[in-house]
């Protein structure tokens, strides 16, 4: 199937080249669309010089920060409007590993939406502190209770949607941003009865550059749920 694979950038100019490299060599239907928000590392400059080689990588530059949200959003819309059949998620540091990505296709033959899971098998994690692991793996258990979605670990990034998930969600409806936007789309895609399967993978602390969560993204996940759980109980959904 037609596949793209979104990937958002800020300051990731140590690991994109390498990335889409590795990517694309993953099979001849993957194309690679990176949406850079104005990173001063000059990020965008290297997909652009890439581009001259590479057909499959497709590039939209930002003005600056807008969320991650709103960056999947934009290559969603981006995605449909070229006829992709399997839209892709995956983060630009190297903590989902590349190799998965033919995994989590093939699941994706059968099933709606496939979510690469840190806690499906266990807890497969290397390179986090203590803490920050007991924090996400409870936040993860707190959205199932509050939502009833028995997804295992709803706010992992690493996922491949069948593009008629998306048509079927109104994009410009979504709500959140941050962390909280991974809980959203499939609290939706749950909600309308698509096929949700969650496949393991081992997600490994970036190497290089710094990580982009802060206490403002940890809130709107923490009270989004029972927003998005309200929404459902007064049938205000869309």
């Amino acid at each position: 199937m037609k596949t793209l694979l979104i990937i958002p950038t800020y300051n990731e100019i140590e690991n994109i080249e390498r990335l889409v490299e590795i990517v694309l060599g993953k099979g001849d239907d993957i194309d690679v669309l990176v949406l850079d928000d104005n990173s001063p590392d000059g990020t965008g400059l290297r997909v652009r010089f890439m581009q001259s080689s590479e057909p499959r990588l497709h590039l939209i530059e930002r003005p600056g920060k807008m969320g991650l949200g709103s960056a999947y959003v934009t290559g969603f819309k981006y995605a449909l409007a070229h006829d992709y059949e399997l839209i892709m998620e995956m983060d630009a540091d190297f903590s989902h590993n590349p190799d998965d990505l033919p995994r989590l296709i093939s699941a994706a033959q059968n099933k709606d939406l496939v979510i690469g899971s840190r806690y499906c098998n266990g807890v497969n994690i290397i390179n986090w502190p203590f803490k920050r692991l007991l924090i996400s793996y409870f936040a993860s258990k707190y959205v199932r209770v509050i939502t009833g979605m028995p997804i295992k670990d709803p706010t992992g990034g690493f996922k491949c949607f069948h593009r008629k998930v998306l048509e079927s969600i109104n994009l410009d409806k979504i709500l959140s941003d941050g962390y909280a936007f991974q809980i959203e789309m499939n609290f939706r895609a749950w909600v309308k009865g698509f096929r949700i399967k969650e496949i393991p993978i081992v997600f490994t602390e970036r190497i290089n550059g710094t990580s982009k969560m802060n206490r403002n993204i940890v809130w709107e996940a923490a009270w989004m749920v029972w927003h998005l759980q309200l929404l459902k109980i007064f049938r205000l959904l869309k």
